[in-house]
This record gives C-alpha cells, sequence and structure tokens, in this order.
C-alpha cells in the first residue's frame, strides 16, 4: 500500500514531484536553508557526558556518527533523559543504548519539498553530502558527511523569512 502513497514515494526517492500547486519554496534546494554545523557525538559518550553536552551547548539533539563516519542514528535529550529515569539505561552506558536508528536522510542537492514529505511524519532529517575520499593506496570511495540536523522549524523560519506572496 505504501507504493499507492505518493508522500512515501517522494520521501524515498521514487517519486520526484506530484504536487501540482507548488508553493514557491517546493524546489528550493535544502542547501539554502543556511544550517549551522552540527554537534556530532561519537558512539563510546558516555549518556550522562550526552546529557551535559547537550545541555552546555544548547542543542536538543545530536547524530551519533562512529569515527568510519557511519551514521548510527539519533540522540536526544528527552529521550535520554527519560531512558536513564525510567531504569532502562544507566549513566554510564554508551549513548548507543539511547539512540534511535530510524531517522531519515536528505542531501543538500534535494528539494524543499522533499523535506516537506519528510516532515510531515518525521520530527527531524539528518543533512548529508556524499564526499569522495581517497586511500594511501589511492583507492577512491564515497563517504556520506553529516551536514546538518533539519526540524520543521527550520523549513518555517526559512519560509516565513522569505514569503514571496
Amino acid at each position: 500500500s505504501k507504493f499507492v502513497n505518493d508522500k512515501w514515494m517522494i520521501k524515498n526517492g521514487f517519486l520526484n514531484d506530484v504536487q501540482e500547486h507548488k508553493p514557491w519554496w517546493w524546489n528550493i534546494k535544502v542547501q539554502k536553508l543556511n544550517l549551522s554545523a552540527p554537534l556530532i557525538l561519537l558512539p563510546e559518550v558516555s549518556c550522562q557526558k550526552a546529557i551535559e553536552i547537550l545541555q552546555e551547548k544548547g542543542y536538543d539533539q545530536a547524530p551519533v556518527v562512529a569515527e568510519s563516519g557511519l551514521i548510527l542514528g539519533m540522540v536526544t535529550l528527552s529521550n535520554t533523559l527519560s531512558s536513564v529515569l525510567a531504569g532502562n539505561a544507566e549513566f554510564s552506558d554508551p549513548v548507543t543504548k539511547v539512540t534511535y536508528d530510524q531517522f531519515s536522510k536528505i542531501g543538500l542537492e534535494d528539494s524543499l519539498g522533499k523535506l516537506s514529505c519528510i516532515l510531515e511524519n518525521d520530527h527531524f532529517a539528518i543533512v548529508v553530502h556524499e564526499q569522495m575520499q581517497f586511500d594511501g593506496n589511492g583507492s577512491s570511495f564515497m563517504k556520506q558527511m553529516v551536514f546538518g540536523v533539519v526540524t520543521a522549524m527550520d523549513l518555517l523560519t526559512f519560509v516565513s523569512r522569505n514569503d514571496k506572496k
């Protein structure tokens, strides 16, 4: 049934554009949001340290990324605190114990229309950028870099500040 759902098809890259009367911002690229660089946590950071870092830096959430660059998921302040307080995690546990591994990714070149479809169901999307890297042997490989985290508020702020109506 998800294959007859246009929003699911757009979110998962199977359909580009289905909205007949698109808003002015629909085809603008995600890179125009001017997102700030994200705070990134490594998987070995403890829940206690994650809470301290997020509070100190004023963030509600942060991607958890392995040193290899693999995006493991997203940690939120509220989920970390509730997991610890409910006894499902200890302050000393690695942050991966409370990491959401269900998340959407969007590229800098994707449209705000696609982002809008993602944000209808998800609280955030991780903005990624593909980067070619070379190892010591000269072999190349593509690596996904976390460029930012985008929320509905980021999209709404962009649209309201730049409203062309």
